[in-house]
């Protein structure tokens, strides 16, 4: 009885103890671990704000839990095309996470992510519509950062295409290696910005993208079309975009095409090679700071800092890109695109066959006045502060001799404020507004003064004339069209100069009035140099046509006035010179001398009237010498040319654009 007893507690413990067993066994023969796909699936679609589906799910636990997703699938936004593929179709998608280091409060840390089989598809419509854009929730919130150990990718591949930025290119994807030894390699291959597109990245390790001890190295080389770009170096915090140590070059025959890789509109520009370092500061501040190179024929460097979302207009983020650049020594047909122009010379260092056809065109053609219609749209793409300061500027004809700017473009507004050359001791400063007035024209208002340029500078640009003294001036134009052509060919305004004291070469005004035995003497080496008592200037602009109301230079010896117009839409010059001699002289000869032709091709041609006196010169010489002087003599002029001089002068400084013209400074012992 008692071992019936017995027997029966036995059986009681043995149940209590086995049926459990019993059940964890056939829990483990038939636990499914998809029956928690629903929740995983309802979690990352809430996660991500996209549908998510899966097809099977592995479970390995222990101090390291493993999760095995089979036939991942992250669909497009509910209005995306139905015949598209998916966002991303995932082969297997596994990760480790460390569950004991997460309850013992060290943070979540994921030893490894592996993707395995992944296609990609990254799109955007022509609209801006894209299907890459998640709801990752930003993220804000202050646990402890997400440690990522190793990424493991096989056979994967990404489709990318982007209307707007006319690309279309397949990159495969894939890591080598394992722990620190392992890198990340991506190559593209396709089109971008309608251009053929190379590119080749070769990242480190992600032992822990976000721990600034293990910076990630990161080599990266693209070919876009003609243009080449290279970056290395290390970055500290790549998902925060921050801590980059890196050096970029850029190099091409136009910066203009950088422009979709960089994000904000660039003129074109000849050949070029830059180099510098790429300061990142997060998503809101990029920097490629400290930069050198050349630019065409000119040197360049400096800094520029883009802000990608840095101003919002009507509900639409712009950039803001901020450029502060110099150069030792500048071509200045390097700047012609920022007009509109074409850059560059044929004999440009390492101008590509076609750029020197675009030079050699641009010097053919009969225009001077750049034609390029202003791309209104462009100028609201990004606000724009650019300061740039040419030490030097290159070129025998050109009496320039520095260069500093001053723009901002803000909210498609352009303020040159101002455009400054210096000239000897002086400066010709510009301060220019171009306002659009739709999706074509601009409204242009250009304030111009003269302060002191000086004579010498000029006269030394010619090569052949000499002088001393400065001319100062002021004028205004305001004008609308759609290129620097169309803003000249319609400008309405004025210009005044004036210049008191000072000399000229002779040989100027002797070649002016054709003086003749003066001129010899320069050219035998024997130095003439004439008075200047007053230089007056003063021009009307009317619809492109600029009117000579009045120029006259009054010398010790004579009166040169100049009379005409130059029409800035035809680009003709139709002017008229003449040269009244102030006392009696032998060798003088009164003269109109004709200034014709275009900008490009202008013609300098002496009258009728110096025609017939020079032909009765050399008729009356082959007679008898003594009377070949006889019709170049000209008598003294009347006092009322003289005072006309004093009085335009005067009226000038009086009304010269609603200002007063800056007094001249007159000509020093050493530069007389």
């Amino acid at each position: 009885m008692a071992s019936s007893r017995t027997t029966r507690r036995t059986t009681r413990r043995l149940a209590w103890i086995g049926v459990p067993i019993v059940l964890l066994v056939l829990l483990a023969l038939f636990w499914n671990w998809d029956w928690f796909i629903p929740i995983v699936q309802s979690q990352a679609s809430s996660a991500i704000g996209r549908k998510v589906t899966i097809g099977h799910l592995h479970v390995r636990l222990g101090r390291v839990v493993q999760v095995t997703a089979d036939d991942v699938v992250v669909a497009n936004p509910p209005d995306w095309p139905a015949d598209d593929p998916p966002l991303a179709a995932i082969k297997a998608l596994t990760i480790q996470a460390d569950a004991w280091g997460y309850v013992r409060g060290h943070g979540l840390v994921l030893p490894l992510i592996g993707i395995d089989g992944a296609r990609l598809l990254a799109a955007q419509h022509a609209d801006g519509a894209s299907n890459y854009q998640l709801a990752t929730g930003g993220g804000g919130g202050g646990g402890s950062a997400v440690k990522i150990g190793d990424l493991r990718i096989s056979d994967t591949d990404a489709h990318v295409v982007m209307a707007k930025l006319k690309a279309d290119f397949n990159a495969d994807v894939a890591t080598q290696g394992e722990g620190d030894a392992a890198k990340i390699v991506v190559d593209a291959k396709g089109t971008y910005a309608a251009q053929p597109i190379t590119a080749r990245l070769v990242g480190g390790a992600l032992l822990s993208l976000r721990d600034p001890a293990h910076p990630w190295p990161v080599d990266l080389n693209v070919a876009n079309g003609p243009t080449r770009v290279a970056l290395d170096g290390t970055i500290a915090d790549p998902l925060a975009f921050r801590g980059a140590n890196v050096r970029l070059k850029f190099s091409g025959p136009d910066m203009g095409l950088l422009e979709p890789l960089v994000g904000f509109p660039i003129p074109k520009t000849p050949a070029y090679q830059i180099a510098g370092r790429l300061n990142l500061q997060g998503f809101s501040r990029i920097r490629f700071e400290d930069f050198q190179g050349r630019l065409g024929n000119s040197d360049i460097a400096g800094t520029i800092e883009e802000q990608p979302n840095a101003t919002q207009i009507k509900g639409k983020s712009r950039p803001v890109v901020t450029m502060d650049l110099r150069s030792n020594r500048v071509d200045l047909v390097d700047l012609n695109g920022f007009i509109g122009g074409t850059p560059g010379r044929t004999n440009t260092r390492d101008a590509t066959p076609q750029e020197r056809q675009a030079a050699a065109k641009a010097n053919a053609s009969p225009k001077l006045l750049p034609d390029t219609p202003i791309s209104v749209p462009r100028l609201d793409w990004a606000d724009i502060h650019l300061r740039y300061h040419g030490a030097h500027i290159e070129g025998r004809n050109i009496p320039l001799d520095n260069l500093s700017v001053a723009l901002d473009v803000v909210g498609g507004r352009i303020s040159l404020h101002p455009i400054s050359f210096g000239v000897g001791k002086g400066r010709l400063i510009s301060n220019i507004d171009l306002t659009p007035t739709n999706a074509k024209d601009v409204h242009a208002r250009i304030d111009l003064r003269m302060q002191n340029l000086d004579v010498s500078r000029l006269m030394a640009a010619t090569h052949t004339f000499q002088g001393a003294g400065s001319v100062s001036g002021v004028g205004a134009i305001d004008a609308t069209g759609d290129s620097l052509a169309g803003l000249m060919a319609n400008g309405n305004g004025e210009v005044k100069m004036a210049m008191a004291g000072g000399d000229l070469s002779a040989v100027l005004i002797d070649l002016t009035g054709l003086q003749f035995g003066k001129a010899l003497l320069s050219a035998l080496g024997v130095p003439t140099k004439t008075e200047v008592k007053c230089f007056v200037g003063d021009l009307g602009m009317q619809r492109g046509v600029l009117d000579f109301k009045a120029m006259t230079l009054d010398t010790g010896e004579a009166i040169t006035n100049v009379g005409g117009n130059v029409n800035l839409s035809k680009e003709t010059i139709d002017l008229a010179l003449k040269t009244d001699s102030k006392r009696f002289s032998v060798g003088s000869l009164p003269t109109r001398i004709d200034i014709g032709g275009t900008f490009k091709d202008p013609s300098i041609r002496p009258g009728a009237e110096v025609a017939a006196r020079a032909g009765a010169a050399v008729g009356l010489g082959a007679l008898f010498l003594p009377l070949a002087i006889l019709p170049t003599v000209q008598f003294g002029t009347s006092e009322a040319d003289d005072a006309r001089c004093g009085e335009l002068l005067q009226q000038a400084r009086a009304s010269a654009g609603g200002k007063a013209l800056p007094p001249a400074v007159k000509a020093t012992p050493a530069q007389r």
